[in-house]
């Protein structure tokens, strides 16, 4: 039974006046009982933490005054120290009252954070748990196992982890040392059922540093799914179960959990000792999962490019099946961690030529190639596979299928798993599931998606609404086909936010989109390509930028190689301005699609400030292609931001004649003739967008462009409020944007900012 509050009180505030003013109790557990105080000495809050009776007179004075010594040393900045120690006379014939002295953190501790929000954003999750992890590190090098590691005992200050209650730990320890049973038979039991290491569980009592892991992992399982690994009616009944129950995994309960977390997870929870990690520090180290790990940088990586598989049919419409084979193969590759593989779009442009495979991999970066064709007659299928060597030309592998149209889909599974059997890529059993899984049973909505995709990969307002035709016809065939669904949903995300704003009004596109990603979601929870779509419509319509990043990590999780998915990931950092992740992000989509995020690297690193840099990677950008316009608008602003205005307005001149009918390349020329003094230029180019305003939709972050740059502060911001309103341009990433700078003082532009969830 614990100690009175009263009884504590009477006898502790006499005792402890002129030094310690108590004020209240801020709460009780098993083992001791905590009140406020004024530390009058210092002026400062503390905790003091007086131990049950029972465990003191067990323990003694003189033990506990050399135990709290050694909690006291330690010294680590997410461990809560120990300011003092004493003890006191208790009721009559009850021995002494022991207590220490803490800080007083005002903070909420992971218990009270989790009873108010809920599971944790995963990233905040590893981050505190990696801090409290270090402390415990720090602890066991000095010879101290917690033995007590649970959400009420990690608290939070100003935002980091503090691990509290080393000194119950050392006193509970040596007591249980010099009493043995006797400490069970008080009543009082060391550790929490729901975060105890098995064999603490089991009675031992010379436990190390992985028992300290098991419980730090029982509290990470707890903040990512909720609830921790083993539940229970009595502490007993808990015990029981982490012998004969292994804990479920914690991607089942949470979906977008990164599968190497879940993996450092489990390991950490494995019943025998020596089968965890043998340090905190070695556990904190496996949890290092931020986008640095998710993105498998391909450094020492087998790589492939899939080239245009070229269509041996007679019938000259069966060209997008050819294609269609070619992006699937790439598909099925892209799902695979340990291979570096090209994207669709920068092998596309190889289709038909006569460069050798040299030049090639050269151009793309890539060890080796797969080349093949394609003959469809009736209701057969004839393909031709071949992986080269690209420096080489020899060959690795080839085979050639054969067979029934209907085992299209094992074809492709077995060439991607043939391709990483040859360049020995290990596979994960959760990626040999995903290759192996077929996206439809009908036949005819498969070849109406190819269709579809075909269209929507010409990139014309045109082309992607007659895209979405194809697409709505195979979900009429097979309203199961989720990835036809989130081609829908890609396509009018396209409409809404591709380049120039989009010519269909975004509200109605992004609301239509977000239709379709809902049931193809609601099909395949494991689709990485419907993910990636609704992590993009929540960063660019909601504005939801911790939602939005999930789904980019688990779209990421599912499809390691979908270079676009790191563009998007990479924009929501520049967004938030984390520049170093940004830049980390684009540079990955630049070496999976080399050629069609050429000039991501330089823009980043333009509004990350590093102007010289992005100068030189500007001009990388347009070596492959001089008439690249985006290659040259984003080099035209590195020359202006290094002082050379000529230089620029030229570049921003020929971008504008090379996209005549782009918004977006004229709308920065305005801002630059106003920036550089050319306001009659600038005039005239706003003439030629509201011209332009009535043929087609120009957005309005696009004329903010131009009056920020001739200086009309409240115009060009009431064109930014009205981009936010339609969801329209890239009014995301306003924050962000070195072309908005001289704005960022207004207080409307800080209101809009707070709309933005960036303030």
């Amino acid at each position: 039974m614990a100690p009175a509050s009263s009884e504590h009180l009477n006898r502790l505030a006499p005792a402890l006046a002129g030094r310690y003013a108590l004020e209240r109790e801020l709460g009780r557990g098993g083992m001791a009982t905590v009140y406020l105080a004024d530390d009058l000495k210092h002026h400062r809050k503390v905790a003091i933490k007086v131990l049950r009776p029972e465990l003191g007179s067990l323990l003694g004075a003189d033990r506990f005054t050399r135990e709290i010594r050694i909690a006291a040393a330690l010294n680590h900045p997410h461990i809560l120290p120990l300011h003092d120690s004493g003890q006191i006379p208790a009721a009559a014939g009850k021995g002494e009252l022991l207590y220490y002295v803490m800080p007083f953190v005002a903070g909420d501790s992971l218990r009270r954070r989790l009873a108010r929000e809920g599971p944790l954003q995963v990233d905040e999750a590893i981050r505190l748990i990696r801090q409290a992890a270090a402390a415990l590190h720090h602890a066991h090098q000095q010879g101290v196992i917690h033995r007590d590691i649970k959400p009420e005992n990690i608290l939070l200050h100003e935002g980091e982890a503090m691990v509290a209650d080393f000194g119950i730990a050392l006193a509970a320890d040596a007591a249980g040392a010099a009493a043995g049973d006797r400490l069970t038979e008080a009543g009082l039991m060391v550790g929490t059922p729901e975060y105890m290491s098995p064999e603490q569980g089991a009675g031992e009592r010379q436990l190390d540093a992985t028992s300290d892991v098991y419980s730090l992992a029982c509290v990470l399982y707890e903040l990512l799914a909720g609830e921790p690994p083993h539940r229970g009616d009595t502490p007993r009944m808990v015990i029981a179960r982490r012998f004969t129950d292994p804990a479920p995994r914690v991607r089942r309960l949470r979906p977008a959990v990164p599968a190497g977390v879940e993996q450092a997870l489990m390991r950490a929870l494995a019943l025998e000792p020596a089968e965890r990690f043998p340090t905190a520090a070695a556990f904190a180290e496996a949890l290092a999962a931020p986008p640095t790990v998710l993105m498998a940088v391909a450094a020492g990586l087998p790589s492939v490019a899939v080239l245009p598989f070229a269509s041996l049919s007679a019938d000259p419409e069966n060209e997008f099946f050819a294609d269609g084979i070619t992006e699937d193969v790439i598909a099925q590759l892209s799902k695979i961690r340990a291979l570096k593989v090209i994207s669709r779009s920068s092998v596309m442009p190889f289709k038909g030529g006569d460069k050798g495979h040299r030049a090639i991999g050269a151009a793309l970066d890539v060890d080796t190639l797969l080349e093949g064709s394609v003959r469809r007659a009736g209701d057969r299928v004839r393909i031709v596979a071949q992986l080269i060597d690209a420096a080489t030309d020899r060959h690795l592998w080839a085979e050639t299928y054969d067979r029934q149209l209907t085992d299209i889909f094992a074809i492709q599974t077995d060439v991607a798993l043939q391709i990483a059997a040859a360049l020995r890529a290990e596979l994960s059993g959760d990626e040999q599931t995903r290759i192996h899984r077929e996206p439809t049973a009908d036949l005819h909505a498969y070849q109406l998606y190819l269709q579809g995709r075909h269209c929507y990969t010409r990139y014309t307002d045109e082309s992607i609404q007659k895209g979405i035709g194809y697409y709505q016809r195979a979900i009429a065939a097979d309203p199961s086909y989720a990835l036809a669904h989130a081609g829908v949903a890609l396509a009018y995300a396209e409409l809404a936010a591709g380049a120039g704003g989009g010519t269909m009004r975004p509200d109605e596109a992004y609301h239509k989109g977000m239709e379709a990603v809902t049931t193809a979601l609601a099909l395949d929870a494991e689709l990485g390509e419907a993910h990636a779509v609704l992590g993009l419509l929540r960063m660019v319509h909601d504005f939801d930028w911790a939602g939005a990043e999930a789904e980019f990590k688990l779209a990421l999780e599912l499809s390691p190689g979908a270079a676009d998915v790191y563009d998007h990931y990479g924009w929501l950092c520049g967004a938030l301005e984390r520049w170093d992740e940004a830049l980390a992000l684009v540079r990955r989509a630049q070496e999976l699609d080399p050629l069609t995020h050429r000039a991501d690297v330089a823009a980043t690193l333009l509004r990350a400030g590093r102007t010289e840099e992005a100068l030189q990677e500007a001009l990388r950008s347009i070596e492959f292609d001089p008439e690249y316009g985006r290659g040259r608008s984003t080099l035209a602003w590195a020359y202006l931001r290094s002082g050379l205005t000529d230089r620029g307005l030229a570049e921003l001149e020929h971008a504008v004649r090379l996209n005549p009918g782009q918004p977006l390349f004229l709308a920065q020329l305005g801002q630059a003739y106003g920036m550089t003094g050319k306001t009659e230029q600038a005039r005239e180019v706003l003439k030629r967008l509201e011209a332009m305003s009535r043929e087609q939709f120009v957005s309005p972050y696009h004329m903010a462009y131009v009056y920020t740059g001739l200086g009309e502060t409240e115009t060009a911001i009431g064109w930014l409020e009205r981009a936010y309103d339609e969801r329209t341009g890239n009014v995301y990433g306003v924050k962000g944007s070195f072309l908005f700078t001289s704005l960022r003082g207004h207080p409307r532009f800080q209101a809009l900012l707070r709309k933005l969830n960036l303030a």
